[in-house]
Order: C-alpha cells, then sequence, then structure tokens
C-alpha cells in the first residue's frame, strides 16, 4: 500500500514537475503584460498581436519556416527510412546487427557533432548554406527516427502473408503495396509524427547548417531574441496554439489507433 501511494505520488510530481511550464506559458499567454509572470488582465490582445503583422512579421515567417521545413524533412524521412525499414527486416541476422548498429549512430550521437559535421561537409562540397542544407540535415538526423519506428511493425508482421501474394501471382510492387504498406502503415505515422517533432525542436544542427542569408526558424529567432536579453511575449500565444495542435493531434491519432485495435 505504502509503495503503491508513493509510486503514484513520485508519477504526479513528475508531471507536474514536467507540465507546469507549459502550463504558465499557457496561462500568461492570456494577458497583455510583456512580462512573463506579471497578469493584468485577461486579454487576447497577444493572440490578436500575433497575427496582425507589422512588427512581428519575422516571427511568422520563422514559425511558416519551421513548419515547412518539418513536413518537407518528415515527409522524405518517413519514405527514405520506411524503405530503409524493409531493406533491414530482409537482410541476414549478422549483417542486420551491422545496419542497425550503423543507423543508431546518428541517434547517439551528440546534435552539436551532428551540426559540425554537416556544415564542414557542406563547406567541403562548395554548397551555399541556407533553406535546402536545412532541409537535408533535418532529413539526415530524422531518418533513423523513422527506422527504429517501422523495424518493430515488420518484426510483429506474420511473413507467410508476403510469400503467399507472391504465391498467388501479385507482383513485387503490389505485394509491397497491398500487404506491407498497411502493415507498417502505423508506425510510418508515428515515424512522420516524431520526426516532425524533432524537426520543429531541433536546434543545434539547424544554427550550424542555416547559413546567413537571412533565413529564421523558431529555434533559431528565440535563440537571437534571449540574446537581446528578452523573450518577445508573442511567443506565449505561439507556444500555446502549437502545443494545443500537437495534443489535439495525438489524441485523434490515439483514439484512432485504439479503435483499430479493437476491431476483429
Amino acid at each position: 500500500m505504502v509503495k503503491k501511494v508513493l509510486a503514484q505520488t513520485y508519477l504526479w510530481v513528475f508531471l507536474l514537475l514536467l507540465y507546469s511550464p507549459i502550463l504558465i506559458i499557457i496561462i500568461f499567454s492570456f494577458t497583455e503584460a510583456r512580462v512573463l509572470g506579471n497578469w493584468t488582465g485577461f486579454s487576447l490582445k497577444l493572440y490578436s498581436s500575433l497575427f496582425s503583422g507589422g512588427t512581428h512579421h519575422s516571427l511568422i515567417n520563422a514559425l511558416l519556416n519551421t513548419i515547412s521545413i518539418a513536413l518537407i524533412a518528415a515527409t522524405v524521412s518517413t519514405i527514405l527510412g520506411s524503405i530503409t525499414a524493409i531493406g533491414i527486416f530482409n537482410l541476414r541476422n549478422r549483417s542486420r546487427k551491422a545496419i542497425n548498429f550503423v543507423n543508431s549512430i546518428p541517434i547517439l550521437n551528440g546534435d552539436i557533432i551532428t551540426g559540425i559535421s554537416l556544415f564542414l561537409l557542406f563547406v567541403s562540397l562548395g554548397i551555399s548554406q541556407g533553406y535546402t542544407t536545412v532541409v537535408l540535415a533535418h532529413i539526415t538526423f530524422c531518418t533513423p527516427y523513422v527506422v527504429l519506428s517501422v523495424l518493430p511493425r515488420l518484426k510483429q508482421m506474420n511473413p507467410n502473408i508476403y510469400e503467399a501474394a507472391l504465391d498467388l501471382g501479385a507482383t513485387l510492387f503490389q505485394a509491397l503495396r497491398k500487404i506491407i504498406l498497411p502493415e507498417i502503415r502505423p508506425g510510418m505515422i508515428s515515424g512522420f509524427i516524431l520526426a516532425v517533432t524533432l524537426s520543429i525542436n531541433d536546434f543545434a544542427v539547424t544554427i550550424f547548417t542555416i547559413g546567413n542569408e537571412g533565413l529564421e526558424t523558431l529555434s533559431t529567432y528565440i535563440y537571437a531574441d534571449t540574446r537581446k536579453g528578452r523573450l518577445t511575449p508573442e511567443l506565449r500565444p505561439l507556444s500555446t496554439i502549437i502545443f494545443v495542435t500537437v495534443l489535439a493531434l495525438l489524441l485523434v491519432i490515439n483514439h484512432r489507433s485504439s479503435k483499430i485495435d479493437k476491431e476483429p
């Protein structure tokens, strides 16, 4: 009984520490105070100011750049990661372990090392840094996570179904489209969402590959803002919108997954 109470207490304290900063940002996004922690009454002024353009035009541009980079990188890395996972799954045991080890290196490697490595690569190849290099960099570090998301679904799949489809006259592409893809689709969706989240949150890799052409993402915008000794108040409603959107997306996906699992 005591262990159960202690475990539940630890869980709730952990959740409180984890989500209280987000809750504070959400609460103070509904006041027009310029300083976080100073409540001056309920107001939606920061939300209206966020989308009114003007002085916050650069913040909206940074948001749009972040979203477009994340969606492009996540889409490409989901395709590449799914194909790679299928290839790894069909390798022999020793080769599969070796490739899995190679795939885990970018995940275990520090972001700053990845950023410096990509920076040196682009410089040595004479590639001018900007939007394209950031997208390529994000694809590079997102793909291994997609591989790890898809591989478990392949291991759960009954290989006899794929072989039966081939025996019944299906082509390799038809078997891939009608047998394998439906089986690994949940892993692909999870990998896509994880890639989007990683891309939006990334700073270390982005700062090394963004160049000096004036391109900004949310992470680099916030970094530049903090160096000035302040944070733009409109970041509070923007953070709230992003958090609520991601939360709603996760709830919909989990609800859909639970319905699929309950189907006979």
